[in-house]
């Protein structure tokens, strides 16, 4: 996918129809990392095909694993021997997702390097918690300028208290117990959608967990794991989270269908308090036979403010990832509406980006916006930063604002959302996906719009 790739939208259409939500990037990224665990082939299925994941597929090849696609299925045979020589530095470069490489990787060497990672642009973001989580394990991690060198003199079952609630550094306290005999506890642990599901697989493999959805988490470890596994990538609440703030914004009648609804549960109830109508229906189970589903019926509706301020917290609180999305659906409530996005250092200064379309915002510091709505927004032409979550509330803004807008450079989108251009069409918006030096088009056609 070229970085130069564009977003063209004829925005303030009414939207309707049914979409399904796609596969979880977060959990697809710690399968990956979990498949070198296993001296076997792994098979995950129903793989989201994302930027994050070609990434990390490419830093699995260049590290020497054979990889298969058959549809959404991703076939992964770790090699005998990995080469850290040949690692894919510039694939691993652009997504922070490789530090969870780490917690695998100390089981196949003593030492080794990785490089620094990237992603989004969020200011500082320590990796902190991973070091102080896993040099209990007995891993020493030292931060240079490009790389992370990785070092161990021998692995132990450990006690772990994390000092941050993190997804990642869970998953990595989780990935170095899996293979150690004796018992592991992880305290403060994270119970997000990705975590549980990395649970799921390592308990397929044969690891011992208890305490699963909670904060704390007993892995009894398995030293040798060598079997032929299929598994399956679960929903993303956070992609389900896309539409239903697509719908609240764009004031559309839009069913979201299988969506992870005990990650979305608090997310409805502040939504419900402002007003917005909707009906949840049991869609039963994931493949993965956890992760429990429902559709999501979503009425065009009048918002009024959430009286109190918004802000994530760990699961099960408000997700961090969908805080943007309350900034967009702000926009069309009536009245002031305050998010407090103290996680990061400054991503609530790109919520201000709204304004380019017409929003009114006010921000206070780098991490406390106020949005006062109702607001008509208006087409523009906006840069895509380089944070993912603001790229696709951008979308949204850009699908209610009437008029023919322009979203440039959307690789940070298409890292974790699959299929968004033509499933977006399917319901009725006008969006086109072009290349930079491509002449600027749009179907105006509401039959092909569909199509």
């Amino acid at each position: 996918m070229r970085s130069d790739t564009n977003f063209v939208i004829e925005g303030g259409r009414a939207l309707s129809g049914e979409v399904v939500t796609s596969r979880s990037k977060n959990g697809a990224v710690a399968l990956l990392a979990a498949s070198l665990l296993n001296r076997g082939t792994t098979t995950l299925t129903n793989m989201p095909k994302i930027e994050e994941v070609n990434r990390l597929v490419e830093v699995l090849e260049s590290l020497g694993a054979k990889i298969a696609w058959a549809g959404a299925s991703l076939s992964i045979t770790p090699p005998a021997e990995i080469s850290f020589e040949t690692i894919n530095a510039e694939a691993a470069s652009k997504t922070r997702s490789i530090l969870l490489f780490i917690g695998s990787l100390v089981h196949l060497s003593r030492s080794f390097d990785i490089p620094q990672s990237g992603g989004c642009t969020l200011g500082t973001r320590t990796v902190r918690p991973h070091l102080w989580a896993l040099e209990k394990f007995g891993v020493s991690i030292e931060a240079l300028t490009d790389r992370y060198h990785v070092a161990h003199e021998g692995l132990v079952a450990a006690e772990v208290v994390l000092l941050e609630s993190s997804d990642t550094a869970t998953e990595n306290a989780l990935l170095a117990a899996a293979r150690l005999p004796g018992t592991s506890v992880i305290k403060y642990a994270s119970a997000n959608y990705q975590v549980q599901e990395l649970c799921g697989f390592l308990q397929a493999l044969g690891v011992e967990i208890e305490g699963i959805g909670s904060t704390t988490l007993t892995v009894r470890g398995v030293a040798d794991i060598a079997q032929d596994i299929e598994y399956s990538v679960a929903e993303d609440p956070i992609d389900s989270m896309f539409f239903v703030a697509l719908a609240a914004t764009a004031k559309s009648a839009i069913t979201v269908r299988r969506a992870p609804i005990e990650f979305l549960e608090l997310e409805l109830a502040v939504l419900e308090k402002m007003g917005l109508r909707f009906s949840v229906r049991d869609a039963g189970l994931s493949e993965n036979g956890v992760t429990r589903l429902a559709d999501i019926s979503l009425e065009p509706s009048e918002l009024t403010a959430f009286p109190e301020k918004i802000h994530p917290r760990p699961y099960p609180g408000l997700n961090m990832d969908n805080l943007p999305f309350f900034a967009v659906i702000a926009t069309q409530a009536a009245g002031t509406t305050t998010l407090h996005d103290w996680v990061y250092d400054k991503r609530a200064i790109y919520y201000t980006e709204l304004e380019r379309l017409g929003a009114r915002t006010v921000l206070y510091d780098p991490h406390r916006v106020s949005i006062e709505g109702p607001t008509r927004l208006k087409n523009a032409e906006v840069v895509c930063p380089s944070v993912l979550r603001i790229g696709a509330m951008l979308v949204v803004a850009m699908l209610a604002a009437k008029g023919p807008s322009m979203l440039r450079n959307v690789y940070t989108i298409n890292r974790g959302y699959a299929d968004l251009v033509p499933r977006l069409r399917a319901l009725g918006a006008l969006i086109e996906e072009q290349q930079a030096d491509s002449p600027v088009t749009l179907i105006l056609d509401t039959d092909k719009a569909r199509m």
